[in-house]
């Protein structure tokens, strides 16, 4: 990689050639089309079209992953032989800029539209380090969410307001004060709970951020809160505009609905940390031969500034598998600037406890992380504060290199927790 272009790495799917569909990936997402057209001169073609770098043959399946009618017009279908590849294409950064929503478009876009292809998925984005710190940063990152919250060492434990909706704003705020009091790092909104009519952001905030600052008055423990400002552009910087003026340190967002160019003015327009809700990734993901991979999806919504990034939970209660998980988050902590720390925190939340702790601290080996757990806090059966210093005692008992069964004999939050959420497997 040099430092006019950036990298992006697909799998593919073709009854073609391989090399020859890399080509067509190059030239429709550069300077060319299907067929050369006038003012595509040798000179234009050598300064503005994408190379391919290489393919990678990675063998054939039975049958195509997606139904494709242009293949079909062109007659492969039964007794074709698809075959599938890694490619990798070097784009002129000069094509681009530090223009977002065109470098989402360079290396995606139409690309998913191909009559060549069965299936391609867009897996990894490098960019040059002076070309990324062309774009925003994030406005806290790891080391300033620690600060905001007081937590220079440990995991950074959070919570989810439960019931998701239909809590009014003094209710929110009375569950808030229980969180607070219960010992918590952070909370945050649910994604679907974002300006309803039973609890409006402009009652809401200010409801809310008078519990948290009354709670800092008495005990001196700042906790960071989330609110999900999910909107259209303008509305969301205001909503912004009201945390602040309320004190308020964090504010949510629902990224893929957003968009990139929404997040990225959201993050000119507040000094708030922006934490990026991902909801509806499993529509890009799941299917293995179609959509994005983690590691280039979490480094285009860096390039828009947020600083906490949601990737699941181990053990969890959704479809990605552990390894996934475990490997967005290593991804989030990959620096990706050369002049600054431009981690991002990995939000751990879908059915997370004390008995999930293990796994997340045998995969990662830090607690750079927001670990967040609904259920596993609010259904505790002695309370929310039993629930957040089960948690707690779990990470200590990873740290100290102890298993949860032996330190829970003298941690009887953590016993507590055992017996009750692993009868829930």
């Amino acid at each position: 990689m040099t430092s006019t272009h950036f990298e992006a790495s697909y799998l593919i799917e073709t009854p073609l050639a391989p090399e020859a569909v890399a080509e067509v990936m190059a030239g429709e997402q550069s300077c060319g089309t299907f067929t050369r057209v006038a003012g595509e001169t040798d000179d234009l073609r050598a300064r503005a079209r994408a190379q391919v770098l290489q393919v990678q043959p990675l063998g054939t399946v039975e049958r195509p992953s997606l139904p494709n009618a242009w293949l079909a017009r062109q007659g492969y279908g039964a007794g074709a032989h698809w075959q599938r590849a890694r490619v990798r294409i070097a784009f002129p950064i000069a094509n681009v800029g530090a223009n977002l929503p065109t470098l989402a478009a360079t290396v995606s876009g139409n690309l998913y539209d191909l009559g060549e292809v069965s299936g391609l998925r867009l897996e990894c984005l490098d960019l040059p380090p002076d070309y990324r710190d062309q774009f925003d940063l994030p406005a806290l990152g790891v080391a300033g969410t620690r600060r905001s919250i007081g937590a220079a060492h440990g995991a950074m434990v959070g919570t989810i307001i439960k019931p998701n909706v239909g809590l009014s704003a003094q209710q929110t705020a009375d569950l808030v004060r229980q969180l607070c009091d219960a010992g918590v790092d952070f909370i945050k909104d649910d994604e679907v709970s974002a300006n309803p009519a039973h609890a409006p952001l402009r009652e809401r905030i200010p409801a809310v951020m008078r519990v948290v600052r009354e709670h800092r008055e008495r005990t001196g423990k700042w906790v960071m809160v989330a609110f999900n400002i999910s909107d259209e552009t303008s509305a969301m910087l205001r909503h912004a505009d009201l945390v602040q003026q309320e004190g308020g340190s964090c504010v949510m967002a629902s990224i893929n609905w957003c968009g990139l160019s929404g997040i990225q003015s959201l993050r000119r327009h507040t000094p708030l940390a922006l934490h990026a809700h991902r909801n509806g990734y499993g529509a890009l993901s799941r299917d293995p031969m179609l959509g994005m991979g983690y590691q280039a999806y979490q480094t285009l919504w860096r390039l828009a500034g947020v600083d906490h990034v949601h990737v699941h939970g181990l053990q969890g209660k959704f479809a990605q598998p552990d390894a996934e998980v475990v490997e967005s988050a290593q991804d989030c902590q990959r620096r990706l600037s050369a002049v600054q720390d431009d981690r991002v925190l990995p939000a751990f939340s879908s059915g997370q406890w004390a008995g999930t702790v293990p796994a997340t601290w045998a995969a990662l080996q830090s607690d750079d992380l927001l670990f967040m757990a609904g259920g596993g806090i609010l259904a505790n059966p002695d309370g929310p504060a039993a629930g957040v210093l089960s948690i707690r005692q779990a990470w200590t008992a990873v740290r100290a290199g102890s298993s949860l069964d032996d330190h829970a004999r003298h941690a009887p939050e953590l016993a507590r927790a055992l017996q009750f959420f692993g009868k829930r497997g």
